[in-house]
């Protein structure tokens, strides 16, 4: 490969990972876990997960990638001692980004159709069941967010990836606080804002400290190096801890508002807040539907879903691009092409798991989409995010003193001594723990 490629400018890089990490995990997945595990109550463990867990997370994945100017399939093995073995690692970042792709650009996809349905004015008579039995829609919205993706992947950084994703973000904010404002008028704002903001203690057990913690690592796609691909495309002049926490503020208030957009409207509605996946949906279609205005809101609101999502799986199949193209020499168009057809068969098993492809790997009703992400959300990320920790803090991997030399070169907030026992210790040991336990508490069937 030729010489690596930068991004233009900080915003670039703070946009581009913050656009990696908001996107479904933030107004798809987040509200209803959030609703299915208590409201307020899962909103504090989720916070403190962010700060304990994903900040340190984020902030080594950034070093390591910047340090070793590599993708992630070989900035362990770059790194690593003589004699190392990391670079299994590398493998399983590439496994976990496919793995993530092959539902995520399903989930797109039905962000895209709703989207168009609203636009169309052809929003009254559909809905989440129908959608995702139906062969011909799912086929045809995979092939559009995938043929998307990888169009936009074939230009330079620069010119394609960094310029996208600064417009899509900074409609997207827009978007939201539009939404939200409408929200704050509904007459169901203070039961939505109570159930969802003021912690209910009771309700906070080891099932929800699971799931918060698979969520934090999920909504800034930690774990798989999608955040360590950044940081090879960036220069030293900021220290990383600083910019860890720009990204996962920008994250948090997409989630925090895509929730006071949602629980409002469906106290107002009578809707219910534990309703799973299909929350997105069927409820906020129902919410619309209901609104003066319901049709344009919808669209307003679907828009900016489209934009979320979209720079997701953008910023993921930029990863696996880069890992690809590492691995083979190819150039942008032609890696471009070829991993969005890989990207696309493997999208087929989730568009298809609700009508042709049947398949149960789990509890009864469970489908293609949950074995994508018990392999993604229950194992890669947490495991890739313990294998990081200990790779950065250990004699066995690159070590303590290499990651903060990384880490704090350049100017803004530096990683401090004190700070050393939760990154070396409370880190690994709460990721190790949760997620053994996570794993002895699965659904399997």
């Amino acid at each position: 490969m030729n010489e690596r490629e930068k991004l233009g400018s900080r915003l670039g890089f703070i946009m581009l990972s913050a656009g990696c990490a908001i996107g479904c995990g933030n107004v798809w997945k987040f509200p209803w876990m959030c609703g299915q595990n208590g409201g307020g109550g899962f909103m504090l463990v989720y916070l403190i997960c962010l700060i304990l867990l994903g900040l340190p997370v984020m902030t080594m994945e950034f070093a390591v990638g910047r340090a070793a100017q590599a993708s992630p399939l070989y900035m362990y093995g770059k790194l690593q001692k003589p004699g190392g073995k990391w670079s299994v690692m590398g493998a399983i970042s590439l496994i976990g980004n496919i793995a993530l792709m092959s539902f995520y650009t399903v989930v797109t996809g039905w962000i895209i159709y709703y989207f168009v349905k609203f636009l169309t004015g052809a929003n009254e008579n559909f809905g989440f069941v129908s959608m995702i039995t139906d062969p011909a829609v799912n086929v045809a919205y995979l092939l559009i967010t995938v043929a998307l993706a990888f169009v936009i992947l074939s230009y330079n950084i620069q010119s394609g990836l960094e310029r996208v994703t600064k417009y899509m973000m900074t409609i997207l904010i827009m978007l939201m606080l539009v939404l939200a404002g409408r929200s704050m008028t509904l007459s169901g704002v203070k039961e939505g804002l109570s159930f969802y903001l003021i912690p209910d203690f009771s309700k906070i057990n080891g099932r929800v400290i699971v799931a918060a913690m698979n969520q934090a690592f999920f909504t800034l796609s930690l774990g798989i190096g999608s955040m360590a691909i950044f940081g090879s495309y960036i220069n030293k002049d900021r220290a990383l801890m600083g910019e860890s926490i720009n990204v996962i503020l920008l994250d948090t208030l997409v989630a925090v508002v895509a929730g006071l957009i949602m629980f409002p409207a469906c106290f107002t509605y009578g809707v219910e807040v534990t309703a799973g996946p299909s929350l997105l949906f069927d409820t906020m279609a129902t919410v619309f539907n209901n609104m003066e205005g319901g049709r344009w809101w919808g669209t307003l609101f679907f828009l900016f879903m489209v934009f979320a999502a979209m720079s997701t799986v953008l910023a993921v199949c930029e990863n696996i691009l880069a890992m690809v193209r590492e691995l083979t020499g190819w150039s942008r168009p032609k890696g471009s092409a070829i991993c969005g057809i890989v990207i696309f068969g493997l999208g087929i098993t989730t568009a298809l798991g609700y009508s042709v492809f049947h398949f149960q790997p789990f509890a009864e009703g469970s489908a293609w989409l949950d074995f994508w992400d018990f392999i993604v959300s229950t194992n890669t990320l947490p495991i890739g995010s313990f294998a990081i920790a200990i790779f950065c803090c250990t004699r066995f991997g690159w070590g303590w003193d290499n990651f903060v030399d990384e880490a704090n070169a350049g100017e803004g907030m530096k990683v401090r001594d004190w700070m050393k026992p939760v990154f070396c210790y409370v880190v690994p040991i709460a990721i190790l723990i949760i997620y053994i336990y996570g794993l002895v508490t699965f659904p399997w069937k």
